[in-house]
C-alpha cells in the first residue's frame, strides 16, 4: 500500500470535517450571558488521499480502545517498536499485523504537532444503530449542528464516562467520528456510537413515540436543569455554540431547561456544558 497522507473522508454535501468554521460569538443557548468559545485542539490536520469509508485514529487511548473493541474492522496499523511493546504490555493484541515505522514516518502523515504516541490505525467506520433501538436505553445525547470536531470529540469522551448509549446527530452538518474528534474522544468512540439521521425534529419525534423524553438545552429554559423533572428513557437535545437549538428543534423537545452559572463567567464551552448536563441528569433521574 501506498504511504501517501490518507484523504479525511467526507460525506456527500458535508463540509470536510478538518475545515469546519467556528461558531459565531455570542452566548451559548443553554446558559444566562457571556460569550462562547470554540475548542482548541492540538496539531495541524492530515492531509488525506486515501478511500472515503476510512476512519483514521490515532494516539494511545484511541487506538488501544480499539484494538479492544471487537466490533472495529482495522484495515492498516502503523506502530513504533515502543507502542508494539506498550501493547504488549498492556496486553492489547491487535487484529492485524503491524507496520513496524518510526515516529517521524508518522509524523510526515499527521503534522509534527499532533500527539500519535506511536500509533496510527486505519479502520472501517462503525455502523450506526437504528433509532427505535436506541430509544429503548435510558439516556441518549442529541447534537444540533455542532461541528467543530473537537468540541463534539470531548462530548463524545464525556458521554461515554456517563454511560450514554448513543449520540444523535445528522448526517450534514456534523464531523465525520475520524481524526481530530477520534484523537479527542479519547477512546470514546468506541463505547458510544453515532446515530447518523436526516432530518433531526423527524428523529426527536421518533424517539418521543417510542417513549423518550426529550429535553433541550436553551437560556430561555423555565427552569434549572438540576430543577427539571427527569425520567429515563432520556434524550438530552444541545446546540451550537452562538446559535443554540434551531427553531424546529426547540418545539419538539417536551421541555427546555437552562444551565444557571453563579460564578462571573456565565457561559460554557459546549463540551463542558454537555459533561455538566449529563452528570445533572444522572442525579435527576436516579432521584425520579
Amino acid at each position: 500500500m501506498s504511504d501517501r497522507p490518507p484523504r479525511e473522508p467526507r460525506r456527500p454535501g458535508s463540509r470536510p470535517p478538518f475545515t469546519s468554521r467556528p461558531g459565531a460569538p455570542g452566548a451559548p443557548r443553554w446558559a444566562k450571558g457571556g460569550s462562547g468559545g470554540q475548542g482548541k485542539g492540538g496539531g495541524k490536520p492530515p492531509s488525506w488521499a486515501g478511500a472515503d469509508d476510512v476512519a483514521l485514529l490515532y494516539g494511545w487511548h484511541t487506538v488501544a480502545e480499539a484494538i479492544g473493541n471487537p466490533k472495529r474492522h482495522f484495515r492498516r496499523l502503523r506502530a513504533t517498536e515502543n507502542a508494539i511493546h506498550r501493547l504488549a504490555e498492556e496486553g492489547l493484541t491487535p487484529p492485524i499485523a503491524p507496520e513496524i515505522v518510526r515516529p517521524g514516518d508518522i509524523d510526515k502523515l499527521l503534522g509534527a504537532d499532533a500527539v500519535h504516541q506511536g500509533l496510527l490505525a486505519e479502520v472501517d467506520h462503525l455502523p450506526s444503530p437504528r433509532l427505535k433501538d436506541i430509544a429503548k436505553t435510558d439516556l441518549v445525547l442529541v447534537l444540533d449542528q455542532i461541528t467543530d470536531p473537537h468540541n463534539v470529540g470531548a462530548i463524545v469522551r464525556s458521554a461515554a464516562a456517563f454511560a450514554v448509549s448513543a449520540i444523535v446527530t445528522t448526517a450534514r452538518h456534523s464531523p465525520a467520528a475520524t481524526g481530530v474528534l477520534a484523537k479527542s474522544a479519547s477512546g470514546g468512540l468506541e463505547h458510544v456510537p453515532f446515530c447518523l439521521v436526516t432530518n433531526l425534529s423527524r428523529a426527536l419525534t421518533e424517539l418521543k413515540d417510542n417513549g423518550m423524553l426529550v429535553v433541550g438545552l436553551d437560556s430561555e429554559g423555565p427552569a434549572d436543569l438540576e430543577d427539571t423533572p427527569m425520567r429515563a428513557p432520556l434524550a438530552l437535545v444541545l446546540g451550537a455554540e452562538g446559535k443554540g437549538l434551531r427553531q424546529l428543534t426547540r418545539e419538539t423537545c417536551d421541555v427546555l431547561a437552562r444551565i444557571d452559572l453563579p460564578g462571573a463567567i456565565k457561559s460554557l464551552n459546549v463540551s463542558n456544558a454537555a459533561a455538566l448536563s449529563l452528570g445533572m441528569a444522572r442525579r435527576v433521574m436516579k432521584r425520579a
